[in-house]
């Protein structure tokens, strides 16, 4: 099975990003979390392939939290996804290990969303 983690705390944000990539992917498990530690409690659970990270989160921050998940777990895909494009951000996501960098505020950020589900797919089906 392969499970995506979304950790954002805008529930309505959330949600429809659940529900498209359920339409688009609907084999693939996708669970929730509203803040960093909720997060890394669900990594520990499901042990996601893929995981789309805000950065704004209540509690810890999703650099951090990013930080944290891939010092034990290297091999989850981490994409942050922030509204939050300052040039600092994006240095220090790439430097606490994130593996892609995408904003909300992009035209084409639904289509990279659904690009970095289906890289991550194929990645995982052909080990």
């Amino acid at each position: 099975m392969f499970n995506t983690l979304l950790v954002e705390d805008d529930i309505s944000y959330r949600k429809s990003l659940s529900d498209i990539l359920l339409l688009h992917f609907p084999l693939i498990g996708v669970d929730e979390a509203g803040d960093g530690r909720e997060a890394l409690s669900m990594v520990e659970y499901r042990r996601p392939n893929l995981i789309f990270m805000d950065i704004q989160l209540p509690v810890v921050n999703g650099l951090d939290v990013t930080k944290e998940i891939k010092r034990v777990y290297n091999e989850i895909v981490i994409v942050i996804l922030t509204s939050n494009c300052l040039p600092d951000y994006r240095k220090q996501a790439f430097r606490y290990g994130a593996d892609y960098f995408l904003s909300k505020e992009d035209d084409f950020c639904m289509e990279d969303i659904l690009t970095r589900v289906d890289v991550a797919l194929t990645r995982v089906s052909h080990h």
